[in-house]
């Protein structure tokens, strides 16, 4: 578990270089990609457990804007980001949102119950007090909104086999807050959320074992993760995730 809110990354850090090194660099992007299969799969949970009537939307840390462009039609929607290049994306590829360029750490420029749907897809484990933030996603949703969210889980069962310091959670040294899922719960159940849905995106982050072939790995480890996406499902166990997801109501009714 990292513990570092006293010393939080710079934002001078989060450059275009940082976007292009780190977020997107070891993935595909293109068409049946399994970040193009993720998208639409964040999507569908999204429209599945968002309250009813097209709302409000924030996505924070809106990265290409793939997401909103999905979701455009759905909500009103907002995306936050700190890196330039990414507002600059979101904008070509999410035409009809709204872009800020601003940081989590700070939503005061939102009214109170002012959202319906707020979404971080691996963005609280970069927050310097993600405890706040939790709080302040409360705040700006209305009664019964919706927060989804996406997060590595240090401890998931065959993290043992890896190298922690250069595994997919540990290389980008920004991820100053990464917490087992009991923490992240306890924050939301603390800041007003009740917990929906809290489940594993699958081990997708292969090798794990020295000898057979990563083809092999994958599709004794990865392929089930890309099932669930497929078939949009929510059964992978927390334990079975290299990342974490979580789907939260706000208590209460509007």
């Amino acid at each position: 578990m990292a513990d570092e809110a006293n010393n939080p990354v710079p934002v001078e850090h989060y450059t275009r270089e940082y976007f292009e090194k780190w977020n997107y660099a070891d993935r595909g992007l293109g068409k049946y990609s399994m970040y193009w299969f993720a998208r639409r799969y964040y999507a569908a949970l999204i429209r599945r457990y968002a309250p009813p009537g097209k709302g409000r939307l924030l996505e924070m840390g809106c990265g290409l804007g793939h997401l909103l462009g999905l979701l455009q039609d759905d909500f009103e929607c907002v995306g936050i980001d700190l890196i330039d290049y990414s507002i600059e994306q979101t904008r070509l590829n999410a035409p009809r949102a709204t872009t800020m360029q601003m940081s989590a750490d700070d939503l005061s420029a939102f009214e109170d119950d002012s959202f319906s749907v707020v979404v971080a897809l691996h963005l609280v484990e970069h927050l310097p007090d993600p405890a706040h933030t939790i709080r302040e996603v409360s705040r700006i949703l209305k009664p019964g909104g919706l927060w989804l969210f996406a997060t590595p889980h240090p401890d998931y069962a065959l993290r043992h086999f890896k190298d922690r310091e250069n595994d997919a959670i540990g290389k980008d040294k920004t991820h100053i807050n990464v917490h087992p899922p009991q923490q992240w719960r306890i924050w939301c159940e603390q800041s007003g959320f009740s917990m929906i849905k809290h489940f594993g995106d699958g081990l997708w982050d292969v090798p794990y074992l020295p000898v057979l072939p990563r083809p092999i790995q994958f599709g004794l480890f990865g392929v089930p993760a890309l099932l669930q996406v497929v078939t949009r499902t929510t059964s992978t166990p927390l334990s079975l995730g290299v990342n974490q997801i979580g789907i939260a109501r706000k208590n209460g009714t509007s």
